[in-house]
């Protein structure tokens, strides 16, 4: 199977957003992800948009991989390996550049054991997520 990797651009925002309602989320706005929705990577097969996911840089060694969507009308077959795909290039990424550590946040069962699966350490007490709006 030919799964494509992209960086995302500002045409895939829409895209994402109806993503992020069909699975029930909210919509993120455009600046709280990194460069303005166009600082993440996609994985493509055969023409479909299948799974994207944000990667947040910092001036320190660790590099934070979150917001992973997937296209809910897509095969279940390949989404799940373009899920594997896109962390295993999210990783190449990061690891090209000097940087050490990922980390990564989520309370999707299914994404949790890909991440396990793929040799992240996985905390299996659960956390919160916090976020104010100034």
């Amino acid at each position: 199977m030919k799964l494509t990797i992209k960086t995302l651009t500002n045409n895939d925002y829409e895209e994402l957003s109806n993503w992020w309602k069909e699975w029930g989320w909210p919509v993120l706005p455009k600046d709280m992800l990194p460069d303005n929705g166009t600082g993440g990577i996609m994985v493509e097969h055969e023409g479909e948009n299948i799974v994207a996911g944000f990667l947040y840089w910092s001036n320190s060694s660790l590099v934070w991989l979150d917001w992973i969507i997937s296209n809910p009308k897509s095969d279940k077959k390949v989404r799940k390996l373009s899920i594997e795909k896109l962390i295993q290039a999210a990783e190449q990424m990061v690891e090209k550049s000097g940087k050490k550590y990922m980390m990564s946040i989520s309370r999707s069962n299914s994404l949790l054991k890909v991440h396990e699966n793929l040799g992240w350490q996985v905390d299996k007490t659960p956390s919160h997520e916090m976020v104010k709006i100034l």
